[in-house]
């Protein structure tokens, strides 16, 4: 669909609240996701539009006509063929070139572009049949959608695709950026009232310059959560209880709406292809694999990736390794064997398999073979695995990373060096990968706290969970409206 009405955006909103007045033929709700740029974004809104569909949810999905990568295409595109009954609307964003900010990341630009461009979705949804019931939007699109909700009498709830402890972090950045002497003192941790304090190590670079255009982004967006109906989190009540319990309980950040855990959400089964990664994992005994991969956005150079490899060989487990290079999958060019040498290959072909492909991450720490997982701490890699119970060695490399790493360690998920830094930061060396390789497959307790951890994660999304009971709160409350 693209934006072709000259109709303005104030001159639509009678036609719409009439038409969401005159009630809807059903209680059925028709929700609206709205995710943001990277798959990192997409994934949880893709498990949550399948969540609701079982729930027998009305779904329309909205994204933008280009995306950064191209597995946010591939992904869109093979989801909604197999979920025929799911409206598709794609809206164009207008080009962006920051000017007066500092950006390197075509992800942070596409972050801004979308979000000053949110309330052009009005036109699109306003005239939906039957109306809208709700607007399920991305943290970072949260200030425009807020206003288009507000016009069409509906509520948005915002979609956090991070931790609890980093969320709170993102609510604070408006007050946190407004006060240089905040940020200033390097050598302090940052006092969120009613919280643990975070550790200044855990603040992302670019928070440290309010201008930068990431930060910026955030802080607006920030500004507007106290307008959303609440802030739906891929995440189980046990995981992060201090934090989801002193925000909830208004001990802090008063201001914002409840925070509503509603996962790990499940994956919405994707079997495009099955991937030679499986029958090569359905070869390998037991928890005898260590899986290492840092997601759809972290590109490793050369020189870590010759450390990574010498470390995990020295380690003698086997391995299943994504390896990316670049920050846009598009990007990604070079050859395994430019990359990490024939020699290794050939040495490793019997023990280990690298591959430069997305796979279906949640089919490799459900399979038996695999025993640990060296990740960035993705807050979707981190739900993945505590659904799974694998135990973590957290690398965070940007980001909510190190705040997401506090979170599962703290958990009994996963350990972590906070000596390595932010990615690119140092050059973590080959002794140190394998001693902490060793540590992941061979600690006894680690293993123990990770199952738990994943009983934990099953019971919250199984029946009567807390997890299903939150989403299911959530949609009788908007079959309440319909029927009002």
């Amino acid at each position: 669909m693209h934006i072709s009405s000259q109709r303005t955006f104030t001159s639509d909103i009678c036609v719409a609240k009439m038409s969401i007045f005159q009630g809807s033929e059903t209680s059925q709700p028709h929700i609206a996701l709205f995710p943001s740029a990277g798959m990192g974004h997409l994934t949880p809104f893709l498990r949550l539009a399948s969540m609701l569909l079982s729930h027998n949810c009305m779904v329309t999905l909205l994204t933008t006509k280009s995306t950064v990568s191209a597995a946010e295409s591939t992904y869109i595109s093979f989801f909604l063929s197999t979920n025929p009954e799911i409206k598709h609307i794609e809206f164009q964003v207008p080009p962006m070139q920051p000017s007066n900010t500092t950006a390197d990341d075509p992800f942070f630009i596409q972050f801004k572009a979308t979000s000053r461009s949110a309330h052009l979705i009005y036109p699109l949804i306003s005239s939906l049949s039957p109306p809208l019931s709700a607007i399920f939007s991305d943290l970072v699109v949260a200030s425009g959608v807020s206003k288009v909700a507000v016009y069409l009498g509906i509520p948005n709830y915002a979609v956090s695709t991070t931790s609890a402890k980093f969320l709170s972090l993102l609510a604070y950045l408006p007050i946190l950026t407004s006060d240089a002497a905040k940020l200033s003192n390097r050598s302090t941790d940052i006092e969120i009232p009613g919280l643990t304090p975070l550790p200044i190590s855990s603040i992302p670079p670019p928070f440290f310059n309010p201008d930068h255009l990431f930060t910026a982004t955030l802080v607006s967006n920030a500004i507007a959560l106290p307008d959303c109906k609440g802030i739906l989190m891929n995440a189980f009540d046990c995981f992060e209880p201090e934090t989801l319990s002193a925000i909830n309980n208004k001990r802090a950040l008063r201001n914002l709406p409840p925070i509503l855990p509603i996962g790990p959400l499940e994956t919405y089964e994707l079997k495009k292809d099955l991937g030679q990664y499986l029958p090569w994992l359905n070869s390998q005994p037991a928890e005898s694999v260590v899986f290492v991969s840092f997601g759809s956005r972290t590109a490793m150079t050369k020189d870590q990736i010759k450390e990574l490899r010498h470390g995990l060989e020295k380690s003698e487990y086997r391995f299943l390794w994504i390896l990316k290079t670049k920050t846009v999958d598009k990007d990604d060019t070079e050859d395994l064997e430019d990359l990490l040498s024939c020699s290794f290959l050939e040495r490793t072909k019997n023990k280990g398999m690298v591959l430069k492909e997305w796979v279906n991450q949640q089919d490799i720490l459900a399979h038996p073979a695999v025993g640990g997982f060296v990740n960035h701490c993705g807050w979707n890699s981190v739900m993945e695995a505590a659904q799974r119970g694998i135990p973590m060695l957290a690398w965070p490399q940007h980001g909510d990373q190190r705040a997401n790493a506090e979170v599962l360690e703290k958990a009994g998920l996963g350990i972590w060096d906070r000596t390595w830094g932010w990615g690119g930061q140092r050059l973590v060396k080959t002794d140190e990968i394998q001693k902490r390789i060793s540590e992941l497959m061979t600690d006894v307790k680690l293993k123990s706290r990770a199952k738990k951890v994943g009983e934990e994660a099953r019971k919250a999304t199984g029946n009567g969970g807390s997890s299903i009971k939150t989403i299911m709160e959530v949609i009788e409350s908007l079959k309440q409206n319909n029927r009002s």
